[in-house]
């Protein structure tokens, strides 16, 4: 009897040790990672008349432009002090498309020193990252 109660505290103080060392690393972790800014400054390009808007966005907002939802749901400034990367990863809807199938136009991380890595791409408009700011 004294045999099993030994056991049952071992595996308590055993799954007690892992989850706080679950803990600690994820804390570790979190550290390390770089903190996302709070506006993102996009600029989208009517094509149809030519129009070039510039848009502030805060993070995690969904924005409307006519015809287009757009959300950045995060938004870095590289740590690089001679030439900074601006990474945002960015959502953006078609209001106009009744398509289920496919919900976003753009889901992906977009770079504002080259938008054609991960190019928007849309009939009437075009949408670049300018800038990420606090």
């Amino acid at each position: 009897m004294l045999l099993k109660r030994n056991i049952k505290v071992g595996k308590v103080n055993f799954l007690l040790a892992a989850v706080l060392s679950i803990i600690i690393i994820g804390n570790i972790n979190a550290e390390n990672l770089p903190n996302s800014e709070t506006t993102a400054e996009l600029s989208v390009l009517d094509k149809v008349s030519s129009k070039n808007t510039n848009i502030k966005i805060r993070i995690g907002e969904e924005f409307s432009f006519q015809n287009l939802n757009i959300k950045v749901l995060k938004c870095f400034n590289s740590k690089f002090d001679d030439d900074p990367e601006v990474t945002a990863y960015m959502q953006v809807k078609d209001t106009t498309m009744n398509n289920n199938d496919s919900v976003f136009v753009f889901n992906d991380w977009t770079f504002a020193s080259s938008p054609s890595i991960r190019p928007f791409d849309h009939p009437v408009y075009d949408v670049w990252l300018k800038k990420c700011y606090s």
